[in-house]
């Protein structure tokens, strides 16, 4: 009996709310339209207010509550996580709006919304610039904001993701046995991260692969890589002499050096 006082309770707090929504919709009036979709926002009713707030975009469009509508507007994409088309938005907001006192916050959580829609280390990283490049974009733009700090941060976690794919890709290379591109990729991701944490076994898999690579080549190429392989070990064992890494691969740099005295003595 009590289930079902409870769910009669609801059926009718149910319809009485519907009812109510639905008088906010078809309702002539602007200004309550907007008092609405605000309350709505504010108890985190987005699916509510977002309708409500399309259309009074172009209601209140040239008027002095413009920018409201429009900040509210944004703001209820951003709780639907729709990142992308509330970042479009906020941008958009700052830009128009810049004296407006939350013309910051909206320049902030266009990067911030770039920054959450950025993928992880294994899928394209086109967004992941982007966020970089608008975060940066606040950096410089608000060089005294508390938010500054924030961006460094993201900024930093960021290029972690960018140094985690890159290190990725090329000790994928080399799982697949393509030596050539595992060189090249490592190489690469050296010179683009120099503190990468990543470093000391990128150097130690760029060496394995140039030997693998010259112990495959052809006649005409074989000394070259080897040399190639030679200058890869030495740079490691310069960078981090008491590698255990450094150890493991000796064996190998043995075979290097046998192969180059062999061809001095030819």
């Amino acid at each position: 009996m009590i289930i079902i006082r409870f769910l009669l309770i609801s059926a009718i707090f149910c319809i009485t709310s519907c009812g109510d929504y639905q008088k906010v919709l078809k309702s002539s009036d602007p200004l309550f339209k907007l008092e609405n979709a605000i309350s709505y926002f504010e108890e985190n009713k987005f699916n509510k207010a977002f309708p409500i707030l399309d259309e009074l975009m172009s209601s209140f469009r040239g008027t002095t509550r413009a920018q409201e509508v429009y900040k509210y507007y944004a703001l209820t994409l951003y709780g639907q996580k729709d990142y992308i088309l509330a970042g479009y938005h906020f941008k958009t907001f700052s830009k128009t709006f810049p004296s407006d006192d939350f013309a910051e916050e909206s320049a902030y959580l266009t990067a911030y919304c770039y920054y959450l829609e950025a993928p992880g280390s294994t899928l394209d990283p086109a967004y992941i610039f982007k966020a970089m490049d608008e975060l940066q974009l606040f950096i410089n733009s608000h060089p005294e904001s508390n938010r500054a700090v924030d961006c460094n941060n993201l900024i930093d976690e960021l290029r972690e993701r960018l140094e985690q794919k890159s290190f990725d890709i090329a000790k994928g290379y080399f799982h697949r046995t393509n030596y050539s591109s595992a060189v090249t990729s490592f190489n690469v991701m050296l010179s683009e991260y120099p503190d990468s944490p990543f470093r000391e076994q990128a150097m130690s898999l760029r060496f394995r692969a140039a030997y693998e690579l010259a112990k495959n080549s052809i006649k005409s190429r074989e000394k070259d890589r080897y040399v190639e392989a030679n200058t890869s070990f030495l740079e490691f064992r310069d960078s981090y002499p008491d590698s255990p890494l450094v150890k493991e691969t000796q064996n190998i740099y043995n075979k290097v050096q046998a192969f180059l005295e062999k061809d001095i003595s030819q």
